[in-house]
């Protein structure tokens, strides 16, 4: 009998079908395939012995009960196994979004740890870049700070100093009237003088250095030496 048709659908009936139904349509089946009247067709020979062996079951009522019952069990086994062919199928759909989540989760994370790690080079280069530019400031402002302190040293450590110059002609042996410990006299008014060195190269040039920039400065402003000799 034909795996895939019913003796109902052989015979073109349904289970409903009276068994005075079921003799009719399986004559006027029977009647057109019949090995008489083909034979030299094969199939029509198989479906002629398959309209026999269809008559046979359901014009039997125990027969056709038991088929029936076949029939049931094997409708109830396909509609478990689509239901299970549907589980599978869910089951299936379900780990795949859960594999493609974890998945596309497992990428998101990825994704993100290697942004934090671009965004952490980049915080980086930029805070040692920060840090190059405050420690080349601190170093410009160390240096400057250095070099004030040390003007400033400089300038409080150094010994005021006046370059004094008088009219006199290289042939004048009394250097225009002025000596040494005439100069220290004349200087010696405003504040305590180092010492007087007159020069000995140049006519009319001396230099007196003082103990401080104030006494230095008096001098500067009232000193004007012999008034015959400015």
């Amino acid at each position: 009998m034909a795996d895939k048709m019913t003796c109902y659908e052989i015979l073109g009936v349904t289970r409903e079908s009276s068994k005075k139904e079921i003799t009719k349509a399986y004559r006027k089946k029977a009647l057109k395939c019949h090995p008489d009247k083909n034979p030299d067709n094969q199939e029509a020979v198989e479906l002629f012995h398959e309209l026999s062996k269809a008559l046979e079951i359901l014009s039997d009522p125990k027969a056709k009960a038991a088929y029936d019952a076949v029939l049931r069990a094997k409708e109830r086994a396909r509609l478990r196994t689509q239901a299970l062919d549907v589980k599978r199928k869910k089951f299936k759909q379900d780990l795949e979004e859960r594999e493609d989540a974890a998945k596309a989760g497992k990428e998101n994370d990825e994704m993100a740890t290697k942004n934090l790690q671009a965004e952490i080079e980049r915080l980086r280069e930029e805070g040692s870049k920060l840090l190059k530019e405050q420690q080349e400031f601190l170093k410009t402002q160390l240096r400057k700070e250095m070099e004030s302190e040390r003007d400033k040293t400089n300038s409080e450590d150094a010994t005021p100093k006046l370059k004094v110059r008088w009219k006199s002609k290289k042939s004048d042996l009394t250097n225009g009237g002025y000596t040494q410990e005439m100069l220290k006299s004349f200087f010696e008014k405003y504040g305590e003088v180092s010492y007087v060195i007159v020069s000995s190269k140049k006519k009319g040039s001396a230099v007196v250095e003082f103990k401080s920039v104030a006494s230095a400065k008096v001098a500067l402003e009232n000193e004007h030496g012999i008034p015959s000799n400015l």
